[in-house]
Protein backbone atom coordinates (compact mmCIF):
# COMPACT_ATOMS: atom_id res chain seq x y z
CA UNK A 1 0.00 0.00 0.00
CA UNK A 2 0.92 3.49 -0.59
CA UNK A 3 2.84 6.08 2.36
CA UNK A 4 -0.32 8.11 3.04
CA UNK A 5 0.82 11.71 2.33
CA UNK A 6 -1.53 14.79 3.77
CA UNK A 7 -0.56 18.43 2.98
CA UNK A 8 -3.21 19.72 5.93
CA UNK A 9 -6.27 19.23 8.11
CA UNK A 10 -4.55 17.54 11.27
CA UNK A 11 -6.71 17.83 14.78
CA UNK A 12 -5.87 21.11 16.30
CA UNK A 13 -4.99 22.40 13.53
CA UNK A 14 -4.46 26.14 13.00
CA UNK A 15 -3.95 27.95 9.69
CA UNK A 16 -4.26 30.93 7.85
CA UNK A 17 -3.34 31.40 4.00
CA UNK A 18 -3.35 35.09 3.38
CA UNK A 19 -5.46 35.52 0.22
CA UNK A 20 -3.43 36.38 -2.67
CA UNK A 21 -5.44 39.25 -3.73
CA UNK A 22 -4.80 40.90 -0.46
CA UNK A 23 -1.08 39.50 -0.73
CA UNK A 24 -0.29 41.65 -4.10
CA UNK A 25 -3.04 44.59 -4.15
CA UNK A 26 -2.12 45.64 -0.25
CA UNK A 27 0.82 43.93 1.55
CA UNK A 28 3.13 44.25 -1.66
CA UNK A 29 2.03 47.71 -2.30
CA UNK A 30 1.81 49.41 1.57
CA UNK A 31 4.76 51.33 2.71
CA UNK A 32 6.65 49.30 5.52
CA UNK A 33 4.60 46.41 5.66
CA UNK A 34 5.86 45.88 1.66
CA UNK A 35 9.32 45.33 2.94
CA UNK A 36 8.36 41.70 4.63
CA UNK A 37 5.00 40.49 5.30
CA UNK A 38 3.47 36.94 6.16
CA UNK A 39 1.83 34.77 3.00
CA UNK A 40 0.69 31.55 5.36
CA UNK A 41 1.05 30.81 9.27
CA UNK A 42 -0.20 27.89 10.82
CA UNK A 43 0.26 25.28 13.51
CA UNK A 44 0.40 21.42 12.97
CA UNK A 45 -0.04 19.49 16.36
CA UNK A 46 1.12 15.61 16.46
CA UNK A 47 1.33 16.11 12.25
CA UNK A 48 1.34 12.46 11.29
CA UNK A 49 1.67 11.84 7.43
CA UNK A 50 2.42 15.40 7.45
CA UNK A 51 4.06 15.72 3.70
CA UNK A 52 5.07 18.93 1.53
CA UNK A 53 7.12 18.39 -1.93
CA UNK A 54 7.75 21.37 -3.77
CA UNK A 55 9.94 20.75 -7.10
CA UNK A 56 10.97 24.38 -7.63
CA UNK A 57 10.57 26.04 -3.92
CA UNK A 58 8.09 28.22 -3.00
CA UNK A 59 8.20 32.34 -3.19
CA UNK A 60 8.92 32.88 0.60
CA UNK A 61 10.83 32.35 3.46
CA UNK A 62 9.69 28.88 5.06
CA UNK A 63 10.44 28.75 9.13
CA UNK A 64 9.55 25.91 10.73
CA UNK A 65 9.76 25.36 14.55
CA UNK A 66 9.37 22.29 16.14
CA UNK A 67 8.09 22.13 19.58
CA UNK A 68 7.33 18.46 20.19
CA UNK A 69 8.18 14.70 18.04
CA UNK A 70 10.44 14.91 14.53
CA UNK A 71 10.31 15.73 10.69
CA UNK A 72 12.36 14.69 7.83
CA UNK A 73 13.60 17.07 5.12
CA UNK A 74 15.44 17.08 1.84
CA UNK A 75 17.13 19.86 0.18
CA UNK A 76 19.03 20.20 -3.24
CA UNK A 77 22.26 19.99 -1.11
CA UNK A 78 21.40 17.54 1.69
CA UNK A 79 18.76 15.52 3.66
CA UNK A 80 18.00 16.10 7.71
CA UNK A 81 16.45 15.25 10.68
CA UNK A 82 14.17 18.20 12.50
CA UNK A 83 13.65 17.74 16.39
CA UNK A 84 11.94 19.06 18.89
CA UNK A 85 13.35 22.20 20.15
CA UNK A 86 14.79 23.21 16.89
CA UNK A 87 13.80 25.08 13.22
CA UNK A 88 14.81 25.64 9.95
CA UNK A 89 14.34 27.94 7.33
CA UNK A 90 13.53 27.25 3.50
CA UNK A 91 14.77 29.50 1.13
CA UNK A 92 12.47 30.71 -1.76
CA UNK A 93 12.84 29.17 -5.15
CA UNK A 94 14.43 26.11 -4.29
CA UNK A 95 13.63 22.55 -4.08
CA UNK A 96 12.72 21.13 -1.16
CA UNK A 97 10.70 18.24 0.56
CA UNK A 98 9.18 17.55 4.25
CA UNK A 99 7.46 15.41 6.08
CA UNK A 100 6.64 14.31 9.50
CA UNK A 101 8.35 11.23 11.21
CA UNK A 102 6.06 8.27 10.90
CA UNK A 103 6.53 6.59 14.31
CA UNK A 104 6.82 10.01 16.20
CA UNK A 105 5.08 12.57 13.83
CA UNK A 106 6.09 16.58 14.47
CA UNK A 107 4.16 18.95 15.80
CA UNK A 108 5.20 22.57 14.49
CA UNK A 109 4.52 26.34 14.19
CA UNK A 110 5.55 27.68 10.85
CA UNK A 111 5.56 30.85 9.02
CA UNK A 112 5.65 31.89 5.33
CA UNK A 113 6.83 35.01 4.67
CA UNK A 114 8.34 37.28 1.98
CA UNK A 115 8.41 41.16 0.80
CA UNK A 116 10.47 43.11 -1.52
CA UNK A 117 13.48 42.91 1.44
CA UNK A 118 13.44 39.72 1.74
CA UNK A 119 16.84 38.94 -0.05
CA UNK A 120 18.30 41.86 1.81
CA UNK A 121 17.11 39.94 5.31
CA UNK A 122 18.70 36.55 3.93
CA UNK A 123 22.00 37.97 2.86
CA UNK A 124 22.23 40.19 6.14
CA UNK A 125 20.81 37.29 8.56
CA UNK A 126 22.74 34.94 6.55
CA UNK A 127 19.66 32.75 6.80
CA UNK A 128 21.16 29.95 4.66
CA UNK A 129 22.71 28.89 7.93
CA UNK A 130 19.69 27.89 9.40
CA UNK A 131 19.03 25.36 6.46
CA UNK A 132 19.84 22.85 8.80
CA UNK A 133 18.55 22.07 12.01
CA UNK A 134 19.14 25.14 14.57
CA UNK A 135 19.03 24.48 18.25
CA UNK A 136 16.64 26.98 20.29
CA UNK A 137 15.61 26.93 23.59
CA UNK A 138 12.27 26.58 24.86
CA UNK A 139 10.68 30.35 25.48
CA UNK A 140 7.30 31.11 25.72
CA UNK A 141 7.56 34.10 24.45
CA UNK A 142 7.89 32.69 20.86
CA UNK A 143 4.05 30.97 21.06
CA UNK A 144 2.70 34.27 22.91
CA UNK A 145 4.40 35.91 19.68
CA UNK A 146 2.82 33.59 17.54
CA UNK A 147 -0.52 33.34 18.87
CA UNK A 148 -0.55 37.23 18.69
CA UNK A 149 0.42 37.27 14.89
CA UNK A 150 -2.30 34.59 14.29
CA UNK A 151 -5.35 35.85 16.26
CA UNK A 152 -4.58 39.46 14.91
CA UNK A 153 -4.91 37.65 11.54
CA UNK A 154 -7.60 35.62 12.11
CA UNK A 155 -9.37 38.92 13.14
CA UNK A 156 -9.56 40.09 9.61
CA UNK A 157 -7.76 41.64 7.30
CA UNK A 158 -7.96 44.98 8.01
CA UNK A 159 -5.32 47.67 7.65
CA UNK A 160 -5.13 47.82 11.69
CA UNK A 161 -4.95 44.31 11.83
CA UNK A 162 -2.26 43.54 9.11
CA UNK A 163 -0.22 46.02 10.10
CA UNK A 164 -0.05 44.68 13.85
CA UNK A 165 0.69 40.94 12.29
CA UNK A 166 3.33 42.07 10.02
CA UNK A 167 5.01 44.90 12.13
CA UNK A 168 5.19 41.46 15.02
CA UNK A 169 6.61 39.44 12.50
CA UNK A 170 10.10 41.30 12.74
CA UNK A 171 9.99 40.66 16.58
CA UNK A 172 9.29 36.94 15.94
CA UNK A 173 11.95 36.68 13.88
CA UNK A 174 14.12 38.01 16.06
CA UNK A 175 13.98 35.42 18.48
CA UNK A 176 15.18 32.91 15.75
CA UNK A 177 17.93 35.32 13.92
CA UNK A 178 19.26 37.56 16.36
CA UNK A 179 18.45 36.59 20.24
CA UNK A 180 20.94 39.38 22.06
CA UNK A 181 23.35 37.82 24.21
CA UNK A 182 22.25 39.25 27.86
CA UNK A 183 18.53 37.16 26.48
CA UNK A 184 20.79 33.72 25.47
CA UNK A 185 22.39 34.18 28.93
CA UNK A 186 19.47 34.72 31.45
CA UNK A 187 16.80 32.71 29.77
CA UNK A 188 15.72 29.66 31.54
CA UNK A 189 13.58 27.02 31.11
CA UNK A 190 10.33 27.33 31.76
CA UNK A 191 8.42 23.91 32.86
CA UNK A 192 4.93 25.47 33.28
CA UNK A 193 5.12 26.93 30.02
CA UNK A 194 6.20 23.97 28.13
CA UNK A 195 3.31 21.92 30.14
CA UNK A 196 0.61 23.94 29.05
CA UNK A 197 1.84 24.37 25.49
CA UNK A 198 2.00 19.97 26.16
CA UNK A 199 -1.56 20.47 26.81
CA UNK A 200 -2.91 22.26 24.02
CA UNK A 201 -1.05 19.90 21.69
CA UNK A 202 -2.65 16.80 23.03
CA UNK A 203 -5.82 18.46 23.72
CA UNK A 204 -7.43 14.94 22.62
CA UNK A 205 -5.95 12.86 25.46
CA UNK A 206 -6.93 12.03 28.36
CA UNK A 207 -3.59 12.64 31.38
CA UNK A 208 -2.48 11.96 34.88
CA UNK A 209 -0.38 14.25 37.21
CA UNK A 210 2.37 12.22 36.98
CA UNK A 211 1.80 11.99 33.08
CA UNK A 212 2.62 15.47 32.77
CA UNK A 213 5.45 15.14 35.58
CA UNK A 214 7.16 12.58 33.40
CA UNK A 215 6.97 14.76 29.91
CA UNK A 216 9.39 17.20 31.95
CA UNK A 217 11.10 14.66 33.53
CA UNK A 218 10.06 15.89 37.83
CA UNK A 219 7.94 14.08 40.42
CA UNK A 220 4.44 14.77 40.11
CA UNK A 221 4.26 16.26 43.92
CA UNK A 222 7.03 18.44 43.28
CA UNK A 223 5.33 19.30 39.10
CA UNK A 224 2.10 19.66 40.73
CA UNK A 225 3.63 22.11 43.25
CA UNK A 226 5.37 24.49 40.69
CA UNK A 227 2.09 24.36 38.35
CA UNK A 228 -0.49 25.07 41.22
CA UNK A 229 1.91 27.95 42.39
CA UNK A 230 2.21 29.92 39.15
CA UNK A 231 -1.92 29.33 37.42
CA UNK A 232 -3.62 28.93 40.80
CA UNK A 233 -5.15 25.64 39.86
CA UNK A 234 -4.27 22.08 39.29
CA UNK A 235 -2.60 20.52 36.21
CA UNK A 236 -6.22 18.46 35.82
CA UNK A 237 -8.39 21.22 36.52
CA UNK A 238 -6.53 23.32 33.74
CA UNK A 239 -6.34 21.04 31.50
CA UNK A 240 -9.86 20.58 31.75
CA UNK A 241 -10.59 23.64 31.44
CA UNK A 242 -8.44 24.26 28.15
CA UNK A 243 -10.58 21.23 26.87
CA UNK A 244 -13.54 22.82 27.45
CA UNK A 245 -12.56 25.87 26.26
CA UNK A 246 -11.97 24.54 22.78
CA UNK A 247 -15.16 22.56 23.01
CA UNK A 248 -16.88 26.10 22.93
CA UNK A 249 -14.83 27.05 19.79
CA UNK A 250 -15.83 23.81 18.36
CA UNK A 251 -19.61 24.23 19.46
CA UNK A 252 -19.83 27.98 18.19
CA UNK A 253 -17.64 27.49 14.43
CA UNK A 254 -18.79 24.47 13.87
CA UNK A 255 -21.85 22.44 12.74
CA UNK A 256 -20.18 19.21 14.83
CA UNK A 257 -22.12 16.52 16.51
CA UNK A 258 -22.03 16.77 20.30
CA UNK A 259 -20.65 12.84 20.27
CA UNK A 260 -17.70 14.04 17.73
CA UNK A 261 -16.77 17.34 20.20
CA UNK A 262 -17.00 15.29 23.05
CA UNK A 263 -14.19 12.95 20.93
CA UNK A 264 -12.23 15.31 20.16
CA UNK A 265 -11.18 16.90 23.57
CA UNK A 266 -10.62 13.01 24.85
CA UNK A 267 -13.81 12.10 26.19
CA UNK A 268 -16.00 8.72 24.75
CA UNK A 269 -19.33 9.53 26.54
CA UNK A 270 -20.97 12.19 25.68
CA UNK A 271 -23.02 12.49 28.00
CA UNK A 272 -19.95 12.77 30.63
CA UNK A 273 -18.72 15.29 28.27
CA UNK A 274 -21.94 16.97 28.42
CA UNK A 275 -21.98 17.27 32.46
CA UNK A 276 -18.82 18.21 32.52
CA UNK A 277 -19.80 21.52 30.28
CA UNK A 278 -22.58 22.40 31.99
CA UNK A 279 -20.96 22.17 35.66
CA UNK A 280 -18.10 24.53 34.22
CA UNK A 281 -19.88 26.89 31.76
CA UNK A 282 -23.54 26.94 33.31
CA UNK A 283 -24.92 25.18 30.05
CA UNK A 284 -25.28 22.12 28.43
CA UNK A 285 -23.22 22.21 24.90
CA UNK A 286 -26.83 22.31 23.19
CA UNK A 287 -27.78 25.04 24.86
CA UNK A 288 -24.45 26.69 24.61
CA UNK A 289 -24.76 26.45 20.67
CA UNK A 290 -27.95 27.81 20.46
CA UNK A 291 -27.36 30.94 22.45
CA UNK A 292 -24.31 31.32 20.52
CA UNK A 293 -26.64 31.25 17.39
CA UNK A 294 -28.96 33.77 18.67
CA UNK A 295 -26.38 35.89 19.56
CA UNK A 296 -24.78 36.00 16.32
CA UNK A 297 -28.33 36.43 14.92
CA UNK A 298 -28.67 39.78 17.06
CA UNK A 299 -25.60 41.31 15.86
CA UNK A 300 -26.64 40.78 11.95
CA UNK A 301 -28.62 43.51 11.57
CA UNK A 302 -25.78 45.89 12.80
CA UNK A 303 -23.69 44.28 10.71
CA UNK A 304 -25.59 44.77 7.32
CA UNK A 305 -26.31 48.58 8.51
CA UNK A 306 -22.72 49.30 8.75
CA UNK A 307 -21.90 47.88 4.79
CA UNK A 308 -24.34 50.41 3.83
CA UNK A 309 -22.57 53.37 5.30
Amino acid sequence: MAEKKIKDGFFGEKQINIPRGVVINRLSKQQFVDSLFITHIGYFPKAKFHYRERQYGCPDNILIYCVEGRGHYQTVAKSYTLNANQFMILPPGKFHIYQADLHNPWSIYWIHFSGHKVKQLNHWMKTEDYEQPTDIDYNKKIIEQWFEIYNALASGYSDNNLAFANLCLYRFLTFFLCQPDFIAANLQRDPIGESIAYMRANIDKIFSVNDFAKHLSLSGSHYSSLFRSKIGLSPIDYFIKLKIHYACQLLSQTDFKINLIAEKIGYDDSFYFSRLFKKINGKSPKAYRQAMIEKKASLQPAIKFRKKD
